[in-house]
Formats: C-alpha cells, structure tokens, sequence
C-alpha cells in the first residue's frame, strides 16, 4: 500500500499502543454503564419487555447503516468514521441520560446503533492494515488476544468506579445510578478527543478536496457489492458471520437478563446496581484471562478449533447461568461465562481477518456485526415475553442452547484451517522458495483462494 505524501505511518509497535490505548478510552466509559443499562430503564418506569425493546432499536440502526458505513470506511479511511462515531457516542450517551419513557429510550438505543455502526470495524482495520504495510498477511490473533485483554481491564475498571459511585450517591436530588452514567458521558468525550489526536493512517483524499471526497465516497457501494459476493462465493466467511446469529442471541442471556434476574434476587435495582459493579468488575477481568488464554490456546491446537471450544463453553455458561437458583451462583456461573466470552473473540475476529483483504476489510467485520445485532434486535423482544410469560430463567436458558449453533457455523474453518496447515508444510518441504511464500501468508487464504494482501 503507497502511503500519501505527508502521511505519517507508525511502525506495528507504535500502531499496537495507539489500538490499546484507544480500547481502553473506548471501553472504559461503557464499564461504567453495562450492568445499569437494564435497571437505569427499569428504574425510569419501563418494564423488562419494554427495556429490552427499547434497546432493539440499537440493533435496527445497526441493521441498517452497518454495510454502508463499513463501505465508505474501505473507501474514505478509518479516522474519518471513527471521529463521526465518536461525536455521535456523545449525542447517544446523552440521550441515554435524559431519557425517560420507552420512546425517549428507543431514541437513545438507536442513536447509539449509529454509533456502533460507524464504530464497528474501522479501528481493527486500521491496525491490521497498518501492520501488514511491514508484514503482510501476518495473522493478528496475538494482538487481538491482547486488545480484548485490555477490553475486558477497561470494562472491569469502569465497573468498579460505577459501583463506587452508586454506593457513594453524593448527588442526592438524582437517583443513585444517575452520576455513572453522567461520568459515562464526559469519558465519551475524552474517547473522541483521543481519536482525534491519536489516530494517524494514509490519507485517501488528495488537493482535489470535495470531489476527491465524492469519489471515495462513491466507491463505498462497490466494496459493499464485493463484501456481499465474498459471502456467495465464500463458504468460509459465509458460516463465520452466521456465527453472530447464535452468538448475539447467547449474549443476551449474560449482558441484558443477568442484572434483571439478580434484581429479582437482591429485591431492588439500586440493591442490585451495587452488587452488579464488583460482580461486572471481576467479569471483565476474567474476560481479560479467557482473551488472553485463547492466545496461548490457539498456538497449541490451532486458531479455529479455539474458536469452536470458546463457542460451546460460552453457551454452556448462559444455560447454567439460567439454572442458577441464588445469586450466589448466578455470580459464579456469570464468571465462568463470561471468562469464556472473552475467549471465544479473539480468535473468531482472527478467522475473519483470514478471508479479508485491506480493501474490504473493515465490511467484512461489519457484515458480522450487523448479523449480531439483526439477531439482538430479532430475539431480544421475543426473549422479554418470554421471560414476562414464563421467567426470566426459561429466557436465559433458552438464549444458551441457540448459542450452541455458534459451534457448528466454525466448522467450515476447520477444515479450511488443517488444509492451510497441510499446503504450509508441505511448502516448508518443497524448498526455501515455498518458504517465503509460507512466510507470506496472504498467497493463500483459509478458503484457498488467492488473494492479494
């Protein structure tokens, strides 16, 4: 890739701190609020059905924009959709505050779709890239392992301040979960401030200025049309996206029924707010430990079969977690699965990366995550009947057993996987020629095609 003229390029090193630094100013402030998420709407007057209607429309946003969005990242640059996500992150978290009915609620869901549309993809992208500038088609799995160590770091940290908070509540004309989220919101604003500063790639415009823009701009429904036919023509990223169908639906067991199950437990949402900041806390941590196991797993057994015990364990947590009859053990079920979901990403982010090209790199993450949220927004109303109907038990439950299909959809990559194993060795054998084509890895994908890094 030829950089433009005055762009500044960072070594893999320099792009890896700036990854790190940027996942802890991104996920830091959402600590703050993933375990009051849930219980802020319950405590403003929605029931469970409605909460978690209200937050489909954070799906159905995503839904929408996710493809065109990732589309004119490929085709405009990173940093320019990563700084409108950030302004936009602002604008949800503060809607998010003020809200008060389901359609204020909804409001705030889907501006923070918005966001997660324009956010998703760009950042890992932009890395991947910059790496592979220096060594191309190099697989990113170690690195990724150590951005979703820093995620889950980040996002117990967050917690902790938010429990704190909560049991401090020195603002008392405001409910206890008020101050989080208020702090929730000024870290957003310091997340977008370091994107701004922090975040360098090749610049993609020339002098032509608003008509080279147009152009870029125009290219975005092209590299939509080759991310869809990569899907056509590729069984292996085609069953690796359907992965986020059963994956999304098992989250919904752990992320949005969890804090409305130990409410039930504790007698109350503030009651359950305190408890759920050191729970969500040693979660996250956790999820720092299972991220970085999966690395040192995936040396050892290979990329797609850790992809494939992440998938079954992470399921087998949301189930027992359902079966829990104290808090007691929902806490240690919690634990368990979440340890296995910060397993579980790494490695399938990785598998991703193996069928995308710099040129479309960033809509092949997205057309997995928009899958994601197309299942949250689909099964997320349906789970709340389900648990105002039967219990939230039967709910969450149910979400694990849909989870287990995750496993299935990595198959494919398996067998991708032990056939790029078996082509590399025997390049090892043929002679030092093979070798440096071994060595770059972008001759030959995990479907065997070929494909230019």
């Amino acid at each position: 890739m030829r950089e433009a003229k005055g762009a500044t390029h960072l070594s893999p090193d320099a792009a890896r701190r700036v990854l790190l630094l940027l996942t802890v100013t991104r996920w830091l402030p959402v600590g703050l609020v993933v375990s009051l998420h849930v219980l802020w709407m319950l405590e403003r007057g929605l029931t469970l059905t409605q909460a978690l209607a209200a937050s489909a429309a954070t799906g159905a946003a995503v839904l929408l924009l996710e493809l065109p969005t990732s589309g004119v990242a490929d085709a405009l640059g990173r940093r320019p959709l990563l700084v409108v996500a950030g302004v936009v992150n602002v604008g949800a978290a503060l809607a998010f505050l003020v809200a008060d009915s389901l359609v204020t609620f909804a409001v705030a869901a889907a501006l923070l779709g918005v966001f997660r549309a324009l956010d998703s993809g760009p950042l890992e992208a932009w890395f991947v890239d910059t790496v592979h500038q220096t060594h191309p088609g190099t697989d990113v799995d170690q690195d990724l392992s150590r951005m979703g160590t820093t995620m889950g770091l980040s996002m117990g940290s967050g917690a902790v301040a938010s429990s704190v908070l909560v049991a401090w509540h020195p603002v008392q004309g405001h409910s206890a979960l008020w101050l989080p989220i208020l702090v929730f919101v000024g870290l957003n604003v310091v997340h977008l401030v370091a994107v701004m500063l922090l975040l360098h790639e090749p610049a993609r415009l020339d002098q032509r200025g608003f008509a080279a823009a147009r152009a870029s701009v125009a290219q975005a429904p092209g590299v939509i049309r080759s991310g869809l036919r990569m899907l056509r023509e590729n069984r292996v990223l085609r069953y690796l996206v359907l992965v986020e169908l059963f994956w999304s639906t098992s989250m919904i067991s752990f992320e949005a029924l969890m804090p409305a199950r130990m409410s039930e437990l504790v007698g109350g949402e503030a009651q359950a707010a305190v408890v759920l900041g050191p729970i969500a806390a040693v979660a996250w941590l956790v999820f720092a430990v299972g991220a970085r196991a999966s690395g040192w797993l995936s040396r050892r057994i290979g990329v797609a079969r850790t992809a494939i015990v992440g998938r079954v364990l992470t399921s087998l947590g949301a189930i027992s977690m359902g079966l829990a009859l104290g808090p007691v053990a929902l806490v240690v079920t919690h634990l368990l699965t979440y340890s296995m979901h910060g397993f579980g990403g790494p490695v399938y982010n990785a598998l991703l990366h193996r069928e995308a090209r710099a040129d479309n790199r960033a809509t092949v993450l997205s057309m997995a995550s928009m899958v994601a949220f197309a299942a949250f927004t689909l099964s997320s109303p349906l789970l709340g009947l389900l648990s105002d109907h039967t219990s939230i038990q039967v709910a969450m439950v149910l979400a694990g057993v849909i989870g287990l299909g995750g496993a299935w959809c990595v198959l494919p990559a398996l067998r991708a996987e032990r056939e790029r194993t078996t082509v590399d060795a025997a390049a090892v054998r043929t002679g030092p020629g093979h070798e440096r084509q071994q060595d770059g890895r972008s001759d030959v994908t995990a479907s065997g095609r070929s494909v230019p890094s």
